[in-house]
Parts: structure tokens; C-alpha cells; sequence
């Protein structure tokens, strides 16, 4: 099997890392770099357990060659908060609205909502949930889901003026 060298940008931290030509990224975040928030479930992209941030863009990583991410920056869960001690507004919020049950869907979900929220900081309830389209969560029925995504929206509002 052929590999390729790639260098990419994980919340911060440049990484060179070796991998074969059919690597997922998700293998390589979980396996290699051992950021396991991010969640390997279906492998179809069907879930959205997999999402991350890729050059400002939500993808499935559970999709996306390694080898085709040389020089990308990556967002993950682990990169989301400011420190340990201070959660982002969504993360947050998703914790204050009760919008995390088990947690598996959680970290996709959140990531998710950071996209449209960066690229729609005011979304009505329907763009919500067509933004959290290619989400699954089997918890909670996506109520205190949308509800958590609100009240990040005007949190984010508040702190970008």
C-alpha cells in the first residue's frame, strides 16, 4: 500500500504524520494523535459522530482521506473550549439546555454548530435543524438540541457585539 507524508494543523498543533493512502482522517485524529472526541460510528457519513472543522468548513471525517488533508488546519472537539476551566458558549449552553444524554452524537453536534453559527449567527429554528441535518443523535429527540444552539447563538452575539 502506498503512503504519503502529510502535515496538518490540529487545534493549533502542526503534526507530520505518515499514512497509508486509504487512512481516514478519523483514524489518524483518534489513532495517531489520540484526540478521541472525535467519534468513528457508521463509517458512511450517516451520523455526523465524525465531524470536525477543516479549513473553516464542517466535514465526516470518517470520509475524508488523510492523505488529501496535507496542510489543512483542523478543528476537533479537544480545540473548541478556551481552556479546561472555560467551555466555548455552545459547549456551554448544551450543557446548561441538558443537551447532552449519553454524549456520543455530542462533540459532532457541537462542531456542527460552531459552522453554522460562524456562517449564520442568527439562525431561525428551521436553519438550526437543517444545519444539524447530518447529525443522529438516539437521546433526545433534538428539542433541548435547537434550544442549546439558541442560546449559544446569543451568547456569541453578546460576546462579538
Amino acid at each position: 500500500m502506498k503512503s504519503c507524508e502529510i502535515k496538518i494543523t490540529v487545534n493549533g498543533v502542526t503534526h507530520t504524520v505518515d499514512v497509508e493512502a486509504n487512512t481516514l482522517l478519523v483514524s489518524v485524529l483518534r489513532d495517531q494523535l489520540n484526540l478521541i472526541g472525535t467519534k468513528h460510528a457508521c463509517g458512511d457519513g450517516e451520523c455526523g459522530a465524525c465531524t470536525v472543522i477543516l479549513n473553516g468548513k464542517s466535514i465526516l471525517s470518517c470520509l475524508t482521506l488523510a492523505c488529501e488533508c496535507n496542510g489543512a488546519d483542523i478543528m476537533t472537539i479537544e480545540g473548541l473550549a478556551k481552556s479546561e476551566k472555560e467551555l466555548h458558549p455552545i459547549q456551554q449552553s448544551f450543557m446548561d439546555r441538558g443537551a447532552v444524554q449519553c454524549g456520543f452524537c455530542t462533540p459532532g453536534m457541537i462542531l456542527s454548530s460552531k459552522y453554522l453559527l460562524d456562517t449564520n449567527p442568527d439562525p431561525t429554528d428551521e436553519q438550526i435543524e437543517e444545519g444539524l441535518a447530518g447529525n443522529i443523535c438516539r437521546c433526545t429527540g433534538y428539542v433541548k438540541i435547537v434550544d442549546a444552539v439558541k442560546d449559544a447563538a446569543k451568547k456569541m452575539r453578546e460576546i462579538n457585539g
